[in-house]
């Protein structure tokens, strides 16, 4: 049973990632600037607000926090520290794009999409970000890079370019992190929801949020639909797993362009929440920088 964990009224909620040191789901709200800290303990929710949209969030494994804001990568040593640049601010010369989704690999690496918000050029890209604050452009030609996630044996790379209703998957090697060829993971019918952000369970299923959807989604390692989960909102945006054994599901939203008439039936639009699963998602490893 879906409920509403925190009814947050985020413009654009995102990025739900459990601390496992703190016990806590992180997340952001990009319309807001704001990055939260929700425990579920006690039901406090925290909030820092920054001077530009930070748009995704991981734990570090030397504690603190890694953040995707709109022209780059910055570190906060701890909640209450100034965040600081890492590595170059490789979207300062783009205005129309910011950092989007964001997911790290095993070895620690963090893969970040990029949007572009004119929808005019379509050139959002993948990049993978080292522990040493290097960045490498992996993929382009997206308007929205979206649902980054692995697969356990980390040998599968998934992701979506939102509007296209598509999500992908890749051979990955470890190692080397290069990918391989595109192929089709699953294709959405047209005006039944768009592949927002993604998270992968210990069986191998990718689960998806589904943008204009309200629903998340369970697909088998073939792609195939197996479960549906809906939602009292219609933009879910990500979900992302943690609690005791990863058995909690934490469900973002977003309110941002729903109309007066939508919002009074979608009351909780921006809300975070939560659900119970049988199998145990995995919960992302910490950013090696």
């Amino acid at each position: 049973m879906v409920e509403l964990l925190l009814d947050a009224r985020a413009e654009l909620g995102e990025s739900p990632r459990w601390s496992a040191s703190e016990q806590c789901v992180y997340w952001v709200d990009i319309g807001t600037n704001a990055l939260h800290r929700y425990d579920p303990a006690t039901g406090q929710n925290a909030a820092r607000i920054f001077d530009q949209p930070v748009a995704c969030v991981a734990p570090r494994i030397t504690g603190g926090l890694v953040l995707g804001m709109r022209d780059g990568v910055a570190l906060l040593d701890s909640w209450d520290s100034a965040p600081r640049a890492f590595g170059p601010a490789f979207l300062a010369d783009r205005p129309d794009y910011r950092c989007n989704d964001a997911c790290t690999d095993a070895q620690g690496r963090w893969w970040l999409g990029s949007v572009d918000e004119a929808k005019a050029t379509y050139d959002a890209a993948l990049y993978c970000i080292a522990a040493d604050g290097s960045v490498t452009r992996m993929l382009g030609g997206m308007t929205t890079c979206n649902g980054a996630a692995f697969s356990p044996d980390g040998r599968t790379f998934y992701h979506a370019d939102t509007p296209t209703h598509v999500i992908r998957a890749f051979d990955f090697d470890p190692q080397t992190a290069n990918l391989g060829e595109p192929r089709l993971f699953h294709q959405f019918v047209h005006g039944t929801g768009r592949p927002d952000g993604a998270a992968v369970d210990a069986e191998g299923c990718l689960w998806s949020a589904l943008f204009d959807g309200g629903r998340v989604v369970r697909l088998s390692p073939a792609g195939e639909l197996l479960a549906t989960i809906d939602l009292p909102v219609s933009r879910p945006t990500m979900i992302g797993f943690g609690g005791e054994e990863g058995r909690t599901a934490f469900v973002t939203s977003a309110r941002k362009g729903l109309s007066a008439d939508q919002l009074e039936r979608q009351p909780h639009a921006g809300g975070l929440f939560t659900f119970r699963v049988d199998v145990p998602g995995l919960i992302a490893p910490p950013f090696a920088g």
